[in-house]
């Protein structure tokens, strides 16, 4: 006999989970006792279930496993809810256990009771409420089949506290197992012969179920096929932004010469991508739902080919089968789109050289020196900002997951992010990207990367102000700014406070011994930049922004 608690513990670790992220609350005791002396599953104690929720998710993105995470009810879930967003959106596999009242007072609005399948159901695959101890396994089986098959998400058990504090015979089940579809015969001849008609083709990567090994063979395919990759919004370290095939990325603010190159182009294979509103620039680069260029979509999940766009060829299958087929085409003898391959890469090259910005502090040159600084397999984490068009612009992410960053565009990710990421390969170096409003939505999480010892790097973009709303703001009401800006502590000291280093940077020149010592640190470093408010965009400045406006 074995308390529920110690029931689901014993399945998560059938499943393969060796690290769960939590917030503790009364409500999931027993989870936590059945937690107590495991060295084969790490708890790592976070200080916002948005942080821990977060922090899941890049650990779930690193490693390719469901990421874990336990919340308590009420308020627990509520702050919780915003990493199960996340990884809906970015089809992250995910499993969050939330405690909930004793199913004896349930339906009387108990203490922080909610109704956690009904609040859950829009944001993830699957939310239900284990109510018998002896299914927990059962539950737990098809919470990590349902997280990992087809286009990976988050998945949310709700667990009544007597549920999980009561004594059951019940036995661990073996590791549930994912069904893997792969392409026909059919499907790859149609991929070759639709390629070998095009003039100007292009692949658009990204998406769930990228591997080491899949990433190899989409750089051999674009190599003898000799054609132009561009990624997804922030999907970009889908292959080594150095190589000649590599075009850049399709996302906020997206190279103008790229996205022409899009719309021209007579053929389309995305690989992964789900082709939503940003990297589509609106839905303009590609008409739904049926685009001007012939469409080959492939995604692992069956719910969204043609969801939004009509594929010529639509393939559901994984990415590892796709991408392994894809050394059995033949590309043709001669290859009358390199000029196109050639003009794609050398518009990358260019919209790759720093812009300079006003300021004492330049950006451009800051982001660039760090991508040139770091090794190859550094992870870059970042949030949401204008800050990020920085980041993105300027930095080649070059080995397998490099990157980690939301398409949901939430903000607080870059901090919870380098945490998960860092635990998830302790050996690579972790920059996080955060800006000033960005970085305080999860700044106490800093406690967290020192309790851990984990030597991440934090560079903070200080400019005062929401400065992307700001941005819209100019734009749509020149000279009237409300609810803008900021008033900011002094980042550095603050990050002394919790026990980290701390800096501040006041001339670009300043940065680069800065931020090699922080690199060889032996703890998580704060690098406050003091950026001019103008700085506000890579190729434009506030005043131009509201002058045009007005």
């Amino acid at each position: 006999m074995r308390h529920g608690g110690q029931i689901l513990v014993d399945q998560l670790r059938e499943e393969g989970c060796d690290m769960t992220f939590c917030v503790p609350g009364e409500s999931f005791l027993a989870a936590l006792d059945g937690l107590h002396g495991q060295n084969d599953i790490r708890t790592i104690v976070c200080r916002q279930e948005g942080g821990a929720t977060m922090m899941a998710d890049a650990y779930a993105k690193m490693t390719g496993r469901p990421g874990v995470a336990f919340v308590t009810r009420g308020p627990g879930a509520t702050n919780a809810a915003i990493g199960v967003h996340v990884a809906r959106q970015d089809s992250t596999p995910m499993i969050l256990f939330v405690g909930q009242a004793g199913s004896d007072m349930l339906g009387r609005e108990a203490f922080q009771e909610v109704d956690f399948p009904a609040m859950f159901t829009p944001l993830a695959k699957w939310a239900a409420e284990i109510r018998d101890t002896a299914r927990i396994p059962e539950y737990i089986a098809r919470a990590t089949h349902t997280a990992l098959s087809g286009r990976p998400g988050p998945v949310v058990l709700s667990l009544p506290e007597d549920m999980l504090s009561a004594a059951s015979d019940a036995a661990t089940v073996p590791a549930s197992r994912t069904a893997e579809a792969h392409p026909g015969e059919a499907d790859m001849a149609a991929v070759a012969d639709a390629l070998a008609k095009a003039e100007r083709p292009l692949l658009i990567v990204g998406g769930p179920g990228w591997s080491q090994r899949v990433r190899d063979d989409l750089t051999a395919f674009a190599e003898a096929w000799n054609l132009p990759v561009t990624a997804m919004f922030r999907g970009q370290s889908c292959m080594d932004n150095r190589h000649s095939n590599y075009a850049g990325h399709a996302g906020i603010g997206i190279d103008p010469a790229l996205a022409e190159k899009i719309r021209s182009a007579d053929l389309i294979l995305a690989m992964g991508p789900r082709l939503g509103e940003i990297t589509t620039s609106g839905y303009t680069l590609l008409t739904p739902p049926a685009p001007r260029q012939k469409l080959i979509h492939v995604h692992p999940g069956a719910e969204e080919i043609g969801s939004v766009y009509r594929a010529d060829i639509p393939i559901t299958c994984s990415l590892h089968a796709f991408a392994a087929r894809l050394s059995g085409l033949t590309p043709p003898k001669s290859i009358p789109w390199a000029g196109w391959t050639r003009n794609a890469r050398a518009g990358y090259e260019a919209f790759s050289l720093p812009r300079e910005t006003p300021g004492d502090v330049k950006l451009e040159q800051i982001v660039t020196h760090v991508s040139d600084a770091l090794p190859d397999d550094a992870i870059i984490t970042n949030g949401a900002g204008n800050y990020t068009a920085f980041v993105h612009r300027y930095t080649q992410y070059k080995g397998h997951h490099s990157q980690l960053a939301t398409t949901s565009g939430t903000m607080g990710y870059g901090l919870p992010a380098a945490i998960g990421g860092q635990l998830a390969a302790p050996e690579r170096k972790v920059v996080c990207y955060a800006g000033d409003g960005c970085f305080l939505m999860n700044g106490q999480e800093l406690a967290t990367a020192v309790r851990y010892n984990l030597p991440i790097v934090i560079i903070v973009v200080n400019n005062g102000m929401y400065g992307t709303i700001r941005m819209h703001q100019e734009r749509n009401y020149p000279g009237r700014v409300s609810g803008t800006k900021l008033q900011n502590p002094d980042f550095a000291a603050y990050a002394r406070s919790f026990g980290a280093n701390g800096e501040t940077v006041l001339k670009t020149a300043d940065f680069a011994s800065i931020f090699d010592a922080a690199l060889n640190a032996d703890r998580p470093t704060v690098i406050e930049l003091k950026i001019d408010p103008e700085a506000i965009t890579p190729t434009a400045t506030l005043s131009e922004i509201r002058n045009n406006s007005a």
